[in-house]
């Protein structure tokens, strides 16, 4: 048997705001919706990792391929350093 999450996880999304502002605890989905939360979290932290591999990998060859450097580097560099400076910033302790 299917559920709205099954069928349409954009429905079963408004679904569960719905309840959640209408304080219906009983009625929410409680195992999908943390499911949910941890695929959020782990998301990010491959987004992280990602952009930090990205300009590692630029970092090293600007340092150890001087002949190669460009503007085109430079950009990605500087836009991972924003990423991440943003990504961190915006997680609160």
């Amino acid at each position: 048997m299917s559920t709205l999450y099954d069928d349409d996880v954009i429905a079963w999304v408004e679904q569960q705001v719905a309840l959640l502002r209408a304080g219906r605890w009983s009625e929410l989905d409680v195992d999908n919706i943390v499911e949910e939360i941890e695929d959020v979290g782990k998301s990010e932290q491959r987004e992280l990792r990602s952009r930090l591999e990205v300009l590692i990998a630029h970092l090293l060859k600007w340092k150890y391929q001087p002949d190669r450097q460009g503007h085109s580097w430079r950009l990605t560099i500087r836009a991972q350093r924003d990423s991440i400076g943003h990504d961190v910033r915006s997680v609160r302790v």
